[in-house]
């Protein structure tokens, strides 16, 4: 096999990949990566990104952002920022559209409410969930569970994980017991997510009016953008200002991601990916950005994700995750056949897989069957 022409030879190819857990002929007209990013965009768990919450439930409103079309704009940044470094940006698009797969409903208050349920049984982790249902839950393949993605696809997908679960992962885990890196397409993956939800969630707060462009004004990052755009556009207000602005975020993180990656990376001397993955963390923001970008993530934290409203949301989904465990875990037979038959090994994690997998309405539905009176279906 040759290296793809105009990769970086650090960049992960065909010639320097640990391949599939399970061997199949290569693919016609496409590379490994494509196969990769295709299957992902083609399984169950993607589609079911739809309708699973980014910060909004799903039924407060039709524009605000859902997993779907979160993955679909960190695949973009990932692209983008992949190109220009010469990175393997089929690989990087496939990890970015396959890191949310194991998402529960209801955002992170769900992974919050079933990693709590799951506490005496191993927990829940939701990167780790992700590389269950690419490795075990979908369901497409005679040959095989799972997806069948390649090493540096999952590799991808598991962003953060414990070191227990490490320690029963193999060479998967390996990098998070030893202290290595994964490949530089994997670490561009996860700034890329970043980028994409701190500004988006800009966007879909003022949006939602639970946000001002008078608060933003004190996040240095968001006034100095919206000066320019005010100065370039004298009276320019609304939706267009909004966007103008977020744009020119967007854009100035990613070249500052970009510039400092390429200086990082010089200055490591890195040739070869085995390189990549003993040096240190090589994709990064500068110095200089950094705090700016920790500045706009309180400003989330304390002004949106703590908001009244969006806490009321996030408390009703953590009821709703719990009763339905406690529901399932006192009498599995109110599972579904298929995982039934599951909870016959263990239990719990059959529950989780099922509660998991679910979108925000399919949950919502499933609590009324079991708990709202006059529901019998």
């Amino acid at each position: 096999m040759k290296r793809d022409i105009g990769l970086a030879t650090y960049a992960v190819s065909d010639v320097n990949t640990r391949g599939r857990q399970y061997d199949e002929p290569p693919p016609s007209g496409r590379s490994d990566f494509q196969r990769d990013r295709d299957r992902v965009i083609h399984s169950t768990a993607f589609r079911r990104l739809e309708y699973k919450t980014q910060v909004f439930v799903n039924h407060e409103g039709d524009l605000f952002r859902t997993r779907l079309t979160h993955s679909i704009e960190v695949a973009q940044l990932t692209r983008s920022i992949s190109r220009a470094l010469a990175l393997n940006e089929d690989l990087a698009e496939a990890i970015a559209l396959a890191h949310d797969l194991g998402h529960t409903p209801f955002g992170h208050a769900g992974q919050d409410a079933l990693n709590a349920c799951m506490k005496a049984y191993g927990g829940f982790e939701h990167n780790l969930q992700s590389l269950r249902t690419v490795d075990l839950l979908e369901e497409h393949y005679a040959a095989f569970d799972g997806l069948n993605l390649m090493y540096e696809t999952r590799e991808g997908v598991l962003k953060h994980c414990s070191r227990p679960n490490a320690e029963q992962l193999g060479v998967l885990g390996k990098r998070f017991l030893d202290g290595t890196q994964p490949s530089l397409e994997a670490q561009l993956a996860n700034l890329a997510d970043e980028i994409a939800y701190n500004n988006h969630d800009v966007d879909d707060g003022l949006r939602s009016g639970l946000i001002t462009l008078e608060q933003l004004d004190e996040v240095p990052v968001f006034a100095e953008h919206r000066r320019a755009v005010e100065a370039r556009w004298p009276g320019l207000s609304g939706r267009k200002l909004i966007h103008e602005t977020i744009r020119r975020m967007v854009d100035s993180m990613a070249l500052d991601l970009i510039a400092q990656t390429r200086s990082n990376i010089a200055d490591a001397g890195v040739k070869t990916l085995d390189e990549v993955r003993l040096a240190p963390r090589l994709v990064s923001y500068s110095a200089e950005q950094w705090p700016r970008l920790q500045e706009l993530k309180v400003f989330l934290r304390e002004n949106l994700y703590w908001h009244y409203q969006v806490l009321r949301m996030t408390d009703k989904a953590r009821r709703i995750i719990g009763d339905l465990f406690s529901a399932f875990m006192n009498d599995p037979r109110l599972l579904p056949p298929q995982y039934l038959v599951k909870a016959h090994t263990d239990k719990p994690r059959a529950i989780a897989d099922y509660i998991a997998g679910m979108t925000d309405r399919y949950a919502m539905k499933e609590h009324g069957r079991l708990f709202a009176v006059g529901e019998i279906y």
